[in-house]
């Protein structure tokens, strides 16, 4: 049986932040798990910039402007209070991430370089030309080497133990042993990002199956919003592999087979610079309007040539590489095939701005020593749609604050205790898989689920497919039940591994749908074709399922409206 003060599972931003912190009181013993080397946590994969109002590039930049963009973004189902705290905490954070050392892009004079980014109406993207999660992870994993962290690197976290409302700590996989184990902590922080690998076209890291948020799921935790899924508008076509925004903050256009720039059409204010759900949208419909390019007309192109090759070289050199090593196509001088690809989850296990799990239905009760940050947690600071660069920001600000709230809580958190009966159930699904017998492929159920979730519950939504898509998640986990793996060995089982992650995405998509069939009406990352209009007089509502013997159980809880430094913004008409 291990033991520790503080597990953090997960090792992206969120998680490395929030370590940091609780490691600054030498006294408290602090670990991460992470199934993955803490480098190839999928925040490495953000390319664009981390947002602050920092002024460099604009002198009408504020954090009161920034807090209002984020709130109209999200489409105003964002939590003001989040939303504030997001604004007012960004520039320290960024100038602390400087201050660790790491290399962002600057102007002539010294200053860190800012660029425009999609719903932000002044140019506050801090970069590191087009690499900039990938610097932010390398500087963190740096500090904690230096602060001597604990990381259980390629182990996989299998359960949550939460009993009497106050958590125990988890039970794990150690990949490289085949050792299943309990390990018993104080405060269990959850920092598992994003789910976007449930969909066919998508962004997101083979690693990225929501693992924390239906493990937290399973043990009685509420998820929230979950049907507001984003997606990203610039995926190389075919493979949804991520062409930053920052290609549209430098001044790429969108246009379709007519050779027409559409977002004049969808957001004439803002054209390529409005928030991702809006292109998004616009982008399928100019596809489904039959005017997408190639032989397949499922995409349209960016057309980066109006920045110049100069600029494109020393701000997005990601973006050149990765046009060429993929598709075969030199941006600097031909127009490049992207299509909407599934891209960050805006619901979560929801939680307070200081980390602490709560179930947010009328009792707010909290979940003793359990926390979350970054994507897989809701503190609802991005609503129904995020705008770029508030991710990195979002992991940075609250993986921070959460790594405060546990150094300044766990000593007075009583000793926790994990028993054999409370490892059981997931010792009993590792067997499943490694003595079971059954005849239907992972593979091919995770094929058909990733085909069902994209064409049924994609970019735009209606009842009659999303009752079809809640059907098919059905059978899936009913095939799913009847599933086998090849590998029957227990040391680094990459096929056991792609099993359990499967039923954790059976399980989660199933919320989606059903989150998504309620909803009736479009806001943010959820767009219904049969109610296209935000209806703030039924739905300004947070959405909370809960798991039930026959599915999620919804109910719903208040938008927080109470910042505490300014005066509240109320929703209004959204338009760019």
């Amino acid at each position: 049986m291990l033991q520790h003060d503080v597990l953090i599972v997960g090792s992206g931003l969120a998680g490395m932040r929030a370590a940091l912190e609780v490691s600054q009181d030498p006294g408290i013993d602090v670990a991460i798990l992470t199934k993955v080397h803490p480098l190839r946590s999928h925040s490495g994969a953000a390319q664009g910039g981390i947002a602050a109002s920092l002024g460099n590039s604009s002198d009408d930049d504020s954090w009161e402007l920034h807090m209002y963009d984020t709130v109209k973004g999200g489409d105003f189902l964002v939590d003001q209070n989040a939303a504030e705290i997001l604004g007012r905490e960004a520039p320290e954070n960024i100038f602390e991430l400087e201050h660790m050392g790491c290399a962002f892009s600057r102007m002539d004079d010294g200053r860190i370089a800012q660029r425009r980014f999609g719903g932000h109406t002044a140019p506050r993207a801090v970069y590191a030309a087009d690499r900039t999660g990938h610097a932010l992870l390398t500087v963190l994993f740096e500090q904690l080497l230096k602060r001597g962290v604990k990381v259980y690197s390629e182990w996989y976290a299998l359960d949550l133990v939460i009993r009497d409302n106050t958590c125990q700590g988890l039970v794990a996989y150690d990949i490289l042993s085949g050792g299943i184990e309990a390990i018993q902590a104080k405060a269990v922080m959850f920092a598992t990002g994003g789910y976007g690998r449930t969909f066919r076209i998508t962004t997101n890291a083979f690693a990225s199956t929501g693992d924390g948020v239906v493990m937290a799921y399973r043990a009685g935790i509420p998820l929230q919003d979950m049907e507001f899924v984003q997606f990203h508008p610039t995926g190389l076509q075919g493979s949804g592999i991520l062409l930053s925004e920052a290609a549209r903050g430098e001044g790429a256009h969108l246009v379709n087979a007519q050779g027409k720039r559409f977002m004049e059409d969808y957001a004439p204010g803002r054209m390529e610079l409005a928030p991702r759900d809006i292109v998004a949208r616009a982008e399928q419909s100019e596809i489904d309007a039959g005017r997408g390019v190639t032989e397949k007309g499922d995409s349209v192109f960016m057309d980066l040539r109006p920045i110049g090759e100069q600029r494109i070289r020393y701000a997005l050199p990601s973006v050149m590489h990765l046009a060429r090593d993929f598709v075969g196509l030199d941006p600097i001088q031909d127009p490049i095939p992207i299509q909407p690809t599934a891209h960050y989850s805006m619901g979560g296990i929801p939680c307070d701005v200081d980390g602490q799990v709560r179930l947010k239905d009328q009792d707010d009760a909290p979940i003793t020593g359990f926390y979350a940050a970054g994507e897989c947690s809701c503190v609802s600071v991005h609503g129904a749609n995020r705008l770029g660069t508030n991710s990195l920001l979002e992991a940075v600000v609250f993986g921070r604050r959460t790594g405060r709230a546990i150094r300044d809580q766990v000593r007075d958190l009583a000793p926790t205790s994990i028993s054999e009966g409370e490892m059981q159930p997931a010792v009993a699904e590792v067997d499943r898989f490694i003595r079971g017998d059954g005849s239907e492929s992972v593979g091919a159920i995770r094929a058909d689920l990733r085909d069902v979730m994209m064409d049924k519950c994609g970019v735009f939504r209606e009842a009659g497919q999303l009752q079809e898509c809640l059907s098919d998640v059905k059978d899936l986990q009913a095939r799913f039940a009847k599933s086998r793996i090849d590998d029957r060995g227990t040391i680094f089982n990459t096929d056991l591994l792609d099993a359990i992650e499967l039923g954790h995405m059976l399980e989660f998509s199933e919320v989606i749908t059903v989150g998504a069939i309620n909803r009736t009406e479009s806001r943010g990352g959820h767009a219904r074709r049969d109610y296209p209009t935000r209806d703030d007089e039924q739905w300004f509502k947070h959405t909370l399922a809960y798991r039930d013997d026959d599915g999620p159980r919804l109910t719903y809880s208040a938008v927080n409206m109470a910042p505490r430094h300014r005066e509240a913004y109320p929703p209004e008409e959204r338009k760019y």
